[in-house]
């Protein structure tokens, strides 16, 4: 089994595709810190806009992506501050939208 470390998460995060623009979480510059306390996962991370609806989706699919990794408990906080935009994606999804 892969150990439970930030590395491991973020790669687990990569895994995580936004449901309308089928790019990762990761890529989209959605993740904006993981840290781990002993076997608790914390993620803060934003939206690509207030009030997605589709935030319990990307939440099922963070928890089942990691369980591998076995975490004891996943937070995910969500914030809009600094608020997402465009410039805080890769340059692969970048690449992937035409921009």
């Amino acid at each position: 089994m892969p150990k439970l470390n930030e590395k491991n998460v973020r790669e687990k995060l990569l895994e995580v595709y936004d449901p309308e623009m089928n790019i990762s979480i990761v890529d989209l510059g959605l993740v904006y810190d993981v840290t781990i306390q002993e076997k608790k996962v914390n993620i803060k991370m934003t939206l690509t806009t207030l009030g997605c609806p589709l935030f319990p989706v990307i939440e099922k699919d963070i928890l089942s992506k990691l369980k591998p990794l076995g975490p004891t408990d996943v937070t995910i906080k969500l914030t809009f501050d600094p608020p997402w935009s465009f410039e805080k994606m890769s340059e692969k999804a970048k690449a992937m939208l035409g921009l």
